[in-house]
């Protein structure tokens, strides 16, 4: 089963919900046949609280995909449907729920799943933003068989890309993304034609990505200045990096949007230089020259356009966390 024709007739169910899963769904829809798309329930959001369709709902029927959208994946009835559409194999990219035993061992060929860090490197929630805030100079996608652990189960390919300096989490995402996708359709060929054999994960390296939590993009001045950069790339966009300026009635609050490291000390949190080249802070080992920020309810501005609406002067001070 390697032509094109017969790659046509292979019957895959894709599983995804977020922006990332999209990449690989399309380039799915391309080449295979597609016989649903399951993603999460819609969602209410914003004032209105209006049902909000996922990123992958939204692709399925723009490209007239049957769509499934299960509570809980592991619902008897939602599993009998899927045993209805006997597929050869489930591709899973991002979905957003744990699979039960019931539909990883459905298809033909088990499920396999797209995942954006070189296994077992950053398994579980945050691969990408762990890697950027840990100082990674490379990462990557895998296409992994899945088993019930966390990310545990065999490896089937991999490929690699190097993370580049000017990098955030956003960039990041839309290149492994894309990686993923062209790794996804390149390895299903040769891996239902059992020409790849799925090999055990390292034993060696394993580490753990938790899910970001809207705190961990507070900045703790403590920390030495490429951390702290480190720490701005990872978290944009979201939860974005913060911190607050002390003034005389309430803390407020900052979102640093970008920065560049410094070859200067002073006390950590400290404003050692505020003019139009930027807002020059203290940190643990040397300071962040900040480029561009944003008050809370404001808009996104330069140093310099910031500080002619918000003089700052030498010596003033952020806040510096401890323990």
């Amino acid at each position: 089963m390697t032509s094109a024709a017969t790659m046509k007739e292979l019957k895959i169910i894709f599983m995804g919900t977020a922006e990332l899963s999209c990449a690989s769904l399309e380039k799915l829809a391309e080449k295979f046949f597609v016989v649903a798309v399951v993603t999460q329930p819609d969602k209410p959001k914003g004032r209105e609280m209006k049902l909000q369709f996922s990123p992958v709902k939204i692709l399925a029927e723009k490209l007239k995909l049957p769509v499934l959208q299960p509570t809980k994946a592991r619902d008897e009835k939602f599993i009998s449907e899927l045993h209805g559409l006997k597929p050869d194999l489930i591709a899973v990219v991002a979905y957003g729920q744990i699979l039960p035993q019931g539909i990883l061992d459905l298809p033909k060929f088990g499920c396999v799943n797209v995942h954006t860090s070189l296994l077992p490197k950053y398994r579980g929630a945050s691969p990408i933003q762990s890697a950027i805030l840990n100082g990674e100079t490379e990462t990557g996608v895998t296409i992994m068989k899945m088993d019930a652990g966390l990310d545990t189960g065999e490896i089937i390919s991999q490929a690699r890309t190097p993370i580049l300096p000017e990098d955030n989490s956003q960039t990041l995402h839309d290149r492994l993304a894309q990686l993923g996708a062209e790794l996804l359709v390149e390895t299903i060929p040769d891996y239902v034609a059992r020409k790849i054999l799925p090999k055990p994960q390292p034993a060696e390296g394993a580490t753990y990505a938790a899910k970001i939590k809207k705190e961990d993009g507070k900045i703790d001045w403590n920390e030495p200045a490429e951390r702290i950069l480190n720490r701005l790339r990872a978290f944009t966009p979201w939860p974005g990096a913060f911190t607050f300026l002390e003034t005389e009635t309430k803390p407020q609050l900052l979102k640093i949007w970008k920065t560049e490291i410094v070859e200067n000390n002073g006390q950590t949190g400290t404003v050692l230089l505020a003019d139009k080249s930027g807002i020059v802070v203290a940190c643990g080992k040397n300071a962040l020259r900040i480029l561009e920020l944003q008050r809370e309810g404001g808009r996104r501005l330069s140093a310099q356009e910031f500080l002619a609406g918000h003089p700052m002067n030498h010596g003033e001070k952020f806040d510096a966390p401890h323990g």
